[in-house]
């Protein structure tokens, strides 16, 4: 019931005595968090990429903020009841969003900026306390009633320092917790504490008014133009679902954008390579691999132009589609190159038969623009029946294509491991010399970030090789023959002698990459001659050996723990960083681990690229990461690709260094150094004393 009571010190007045409405006030407070909470999380949208422009996330960060504040005002006030009529001048009620809406844009406008000092927190604070109490007072100059009613002005200002107050501790915290907790959990922790800070705010205001009639009241006949209350809820409903509906759509969006940017092919929108290579890598058998090569493409390029060679290959894949059963996927792998993939129990016999069909439309002309083009084509088949097999199935696919005598007669080529294994390692241990002096070999480098500085630690060098004959050799085909034939030592010697030029060439420039990590391979760490040529290329370029990183595979310890204990040992005292890479993928890495001397730990991709959403590679993970913190190296992520394993290595690891495609992929010297101008200033590279 409500209470009536006469006022001691005012006899011809009496003071009424307000009750709340609890479901109200919980769901003013409730609606205040979560709208908070989805302001937050659309403002966070302005720092990555998404399908909207950054300025659109920050423009409706700051809508759905106002909206926040003004929603709890709204609750609020019906929450709150006088045993006389209260009405609300519709104006007013709907103007008084504008103040949080401007407060909520200035705020945002502060947290965005790149470098916060406690001059923009305190000011940010003082930004929600001015919306939020200026949100109040517009929308209670638009209360009607008969009654009279003051404020108490203690109280009053103890609302606008609640509303204040509460951020400036929210935003401390924030900034204290970002390096260790989910970003997640500190946006919602963020958004409860200013959702009770306005929620608090607005009743600790109302708490500060007293209402009084007088004694021999009679309700005045005049009818206010009022607001509707049923109208007005709905209005919020309606503006509350907008909201949260078109977060979440434009999350799936932005994800669907992302995965689809990731793993799908521009120009002919068929899966390309990355979602190919980890297709082959699950364990199902059997699996029956095809490769079509196309021969002719740079011809029909020079002979037209790009954009009409852009579109033979659209038309190509079109029809290829058309041509796939659905037994089978269809990759577009490489500019010249087709990958049919199928799990068919009739495994090869079914692949040959399909890939018959292909053949008889590749002999055909194609006709585009009323121009006739021949492609000429062959296809490799290659298969795999275990786990062991899975591992060589596109190598095995990649020598048939490289095969030395091969015609392009649209023929369909079964892998031989007799015959095509051999003739292309020969042909790759001949060819390297040739290859180093011809500049067909050559080096990019992949940036490491570290995800708390946002700052470049250092690069890796990656080999490449641009065969004349057959284009582009992967890595993981022509690596390990080398290293079979004893040729990567060679090689070794002959990335140094690059690596080294290329730090001096960058100290010319003024421009710093901090550390150039180079691979070493297993057969060259214990060797004499590896620490003598690092020496001399040093004293060469006038270089320090800070500026190399050699990076070890785990394997190589594996093989003679006690000769590369004594070998990197050396490669430290001559002030090399020493990194082991691919941890994780060898047999004794945590027994031997303590007795490693090397300063960095490079944590193998695949224990990356399910996290977060695998709980026992997250837990992995987690794992390692305690060991390395605890023997205090320096822990590098290897292939990071998403927001989602960025965010969760970032609250998991004290200073995580990040490679992967999620900053960069691979870049030849000019790509580099224009990609770290946008990245950030580069530093300059000290003389050597």
């Amino acid at each position: 019931m409500t209470k009536v009571l006469i006022h001691p010190s005012q006899n011809n007045l009496i003071e009424l005595q307000g009750e709340y409405s609890f479901p109200l006030v919980a769901l003013s407070i409730i609606l205040s968090c979560i709208v908070t909470y989805t302001a937050f999380v659309m403002n966070n949208r302005v720092q990555s990429n998404s399908f909207f422009h950054r300025k659109f996330w920050f423009v409706l960060a700051s809508i759905a903020m106002g909206f926040g504040i003004w929603t709890m005002n709204f609750v609020g006030m019906f929450a709150f009841s006088l045993p006389i009529a209260i009405y609300y001048d519709r104006l007013s009620t709907i103007v008084s969003i504008i103040p949080a809406i401007v407060a909520s844009f200035l705020a945002f406008y502060l947290a965005n900026r790149p470098q916060k000092s406690i001059w923009d927190i305190l000011t940010f604070s003082l930004v929600i306390g001015i919306g939020v109490s200026t949100c109040h007072f517009v929308s209670m100059l638009g209360m009607k009633t008969e009654a009279i009613y003051t404020y108490k002005r203690s109280i009053l200002f103890l609302s606008v320092a609640i509303s204040v107050v509460i951020p400036i501790m929210a935003s401390v915290v924030f900034l204290k917790l970002q390096r260790y907790v989910e970003s997640r959990t500190l946006h919602l922790c963020m958004a409860l504490a200013l959702g009770l800070a306005i929620s608090g705010a607005h009743y600790t205001w109302l708490s500060s008014m007293s209402f009084y009639l007088p004694k021999h009241y009679s309700p005045h006949p005049r009818i206010f133009q009022l607001i509707n209350m049923d109208l007005l809820a709905v209005f919020v409903a309606i503006g509350m679902t907008l909201l949260l509906s078109f977060l979440l759509l434009s999350s799936l969006m932005d994800k669907y954008i992302e995965y689809r940017a990731s793993y799908y092919d521009a120009l002919t929108k068929l899966p390309n390579r990355r979602l190919f290579e980890q297709k082959i890598k699950k364990t199902e058998f059997p699996q029956s691999l095809a490769i079509w090569h196309l021969h002719g493409l740079e011809h029909v390029n020079r002979e037209h132009d790009y954009q009409f060679g852009d579109k033979v290959i659209q038309q190509l894949a079109l029809r290829l589609r058309a041509l796939v059963p659905s037994m089978m996927e269809l990759y577009r792998i490489d500019g010249h190159r087709f990958a049919f993939l199928t799990h068919h129990i009739d495994g090869v016999d079914y692949l040959q038969k399909e890939m018959e069909a292909v053949a008889e439309y590749l002999r055909e002309p194609l006709i585009v623009e009323n121009y006739e083009v021949n492609i000429s084509a062959v296809c490799a088949i290659s298969r795999a029946n275990n786990i062991e097999e899975t591992a060589n199935i596109y190598t095995n696919a990649q020598a048939v294509l490289n095969y030395s005598s091969i015609e392009f007669n649209y023929e369909i080529i079964h892998y031989d491991s007799t015959i095509h294994t051999y003739a292309l390692g020969l042909e790759i241990v001949e060819d390297i010399g040739r290859a180093m002096e011809q500049e067909e070999l050559f080096l990019v480098y992949q940036p490491k970030v570290n995800v708390v500085t946002n700052k470049v630690t250092g690069v890796e060098t990656l080999l490449r090789w641009n065969h004349p004959t057959y284009g582009f050799l992967s890595p993981g085909v022509f690596i390990p023959i080398l290293e079979e034939n004893n040729r990567m030592v060679v090689v070794t010697d002959w990335i140094i002698e690059k690596v080294c030029r290329q730090i001096a060439d960058w100290r010319n420039e003024g421009v710093l990459f901090q550390q150039v990590a180079i691979n070493i391979p297993g057969q060259y760490v214990t060797s004499s001659r590896l620490l003598n040529v690092l020496k001399h290329k040093l004293d060469k370029y006038k270089l320090e050996s800070h500026l190399i990183e050699l990076e070890i595979t785990e394997t190589s310890f594996v093989k003679n723990i006690e000769e590369a204990i004594r070998a990197v040992n050396t490669f430290r005292q001559e002030g090399f960083s020493v990194a082991l890479d691919d941890f994780g993928t060898g047999v004794s890495s945590l027994s031997y681990l303590k007795k490693m001397p090397i300063s960095t730990l490079k944590i193998d991709k695949s224990f990356i690229d399910d996290v977060p959403h695998s709980e026992k590679d997250s837990s992995i993970i987690k794992a390692i990461i305690a060991l390395g913190e605890s023997l205090d190296l320096t822990i590098v992520f290897e292939g990071v690709e998403t927001k989602e394993q960025v965010e969760f290595l970032a609250t998991t690891c004290e200073s995580p260094i990040i490679q992967g495609y999620y900053f960069a992929k691979p870049m030849k010297v000019d790509e580099l150094v224009q990609w770290s101008k946008v990245f950030e200033q580069p530093s300059k590279i000290p003389s050597r004393t």
